[in-house]
C-alpha cells in the first residue's frame, strides 16, 4: 500500500456524516478531484473508526453530531488510536462550545458546511501536513471563547504593564503573533508587513516552537493569555 501522505499520490480520506445526502454529496464532490481519493464513507463515528483502521487514510472529514459515536468522541479516539490521521471537522455548528470541544478532542481544522469544495480540499491537504484551517465563523467563536476565559494565573490585560516579550519571542514574532490573534491569514500578514509568504511561515514555525503551540488555535490562546494582539 502507498503512503497515505505520499505527495505523489492522491490524499486518501474517509468521510463521516449521518445524513446520507450530505455524505454521498461529499463523496461525489471530493472524489471527483484528482488529488483526493475517498477510501470510505461512514454514517457514524464507530464505522468511521473501523474504516480508518482498515484503509489507513491521511485524513478524516467528520461531522460532529452523529449517532452511535458522535464526532467529538470519535475525534478523541482517532487522536488516541490513529494519531497520524488528521481530523477535519465539517459541521453546521460554529458555536464556541462545539469548536472548543472538537479542538480539545484533537481536531486539526474546523469548517462549516457552507464551505465550498476547494476550501474543504485545501483544509484536508493542510491538515495532513500538520496545519490548521478554520472557517471564519469558527475562528471568531474560538477567539470569543478564548477572550471569555482569562488565564487565572495572569492579571486582566488592562492591569498588566508592558514588559519584555515572553519565551524569547522577538519583536517581529510578537507582531506576527498579534496579527494571527486578529484572524489574519499568512498572505494577509505577508502583505501587511511587506514580507514573503515563506518568511512568514518561517516566523510562524519559530513562534509555535517558542510558545509550545501545536497549531494556530493554540497560538491564538497563547496570544490572548499574554496580551498580544
Amino acid at each position: 500500500m502507498t503512503d497515505a501522505t505520499d505527495p505523489g499520490q492522491p490524499l486518501r480520506i474517509v468521510i463521516a456524516d449521518d445524513q446520507a445526502s450530505v455524505r454521498e454529496g461529499l463523496v461525489l464532490l471530493l472524489g471527483g478531484l484528482p488529488d483526493i481519493e475517498v477510501v470510505g464513507a461512514a454514517p457514524d463515528g464507530e464505522q468511521a473508526l473501523a474504516l480508518v483502521a482498515e484503509h489507513k487514510p491521511a485524513a478524516v472529514l467528520l461531522d460532529l453530531h452523529m449517532p452511535v459515536l458522535d464526532g467529538v468522541a470519535a475525534t478523541r479516539r482517532l487522536a488516541a488510536e490513529h494519531p497520524d490521521v488528521a481530523v477535519v471537522v465539517l459541521t453546521t455548528y460554529a458555536d464556541d462550545q462545539s469548536v472548543l470541544e472538537a479542538l480539545h478532542a484533537g481536531a486539526r481544522s474546523y469548517l462549516t458546511k457552507d464551505a465550498d469544495r476547494a476550501h474543504i480540499a485545501q483544509a484536508l491537504h493542510a491538515a495532513a501536513r500538520g496545519l490548521a484551517v478554520f472557517d471564519p465563523r469558527a475562528q471568531a467563536a474560538l477567539l470569543a471563547a478564548t477572550m471569555a476565559r482569562p488565564d487565572p494565573g495572569h492579571a486582566p490585560a488592562h492591569t498588566r504593564a508592558p514588559g519584555p516579550a515572553p519565551d524569547g519571542l522577538t519583536q517581529r514574532e510578537v507582531e506576527i503573533l498579534g496579527l494571527i490573534a486578529r484572524g489574519l491569514t499568512n498572505p494577509e500578514i505577508a502583505a501587511q508587513l511587506y514580507l514573503s509568504n515563506h518568511t512568514i511561515k518561517t516566523h510562524i514555525s519559530r513562534i509555535f516552537a517558542k510558545t509550545g503551540s501545536r497549531d494556530r488555535a493554540a497560538a491564538i490562546g497563547y496570544a490572548h493569555r499574554h496580551n498580544i494582539g
